[in-house]
């Protein structure tokens, strides 16, 4: 997969977590849970973008690590989303199955950059 490919599909999976907190319903909790998605997707996308430009191979994997840990944080939150049944599970297997991905992806990109 090449980096525009990637900056796409992190994009697209942070514009559905912000669709996701959407739905949720109002309660103090999920007004929680709905701001730490939204700021972990978008910034699992933004750190990616960074690593994109970076100035030196240290940069990139320092930016690579934040895009993935950001994404990994996603992941769980999306978790709790589903463990207090604020939305449907099936509603989000398919978030779910994007995210776990994602987390694949930059996890390979990592290890790869710090062999190099």
């Amino acid at each position: 997969m090449n980096a525009e490919t990637l900056k796409l599909r992190l994009k697209q999976f942070a514009y559905r977590c912000s669709k996701v907190c959407q739905i949720l319903p109002k309660s103090y909790t999920a007004e929680i849970i709905s701001k730490q998605l939204i700021r972990s997707a978008f910034s699992s996308a933004a750190n990616y973008r960074a690593a994109c430009i970076a100035q030196s191979k240290k940069a990139f994997t320092a930016k690579l690590s934040i895009a993935l840990e950001e994404m990994d944080e996603s992941m769980f939150w999306l978790e709790v989303i589903t463990d207090l049944e604020l939305v449907e599970k099936k509603k989000l297997s398919l978030l779910n199955e994007e995210a776990l991905e994602l987390v694949k992806i930059l996890s390979s990109a990592r290890k790869t950059s710090q062999k190099n």
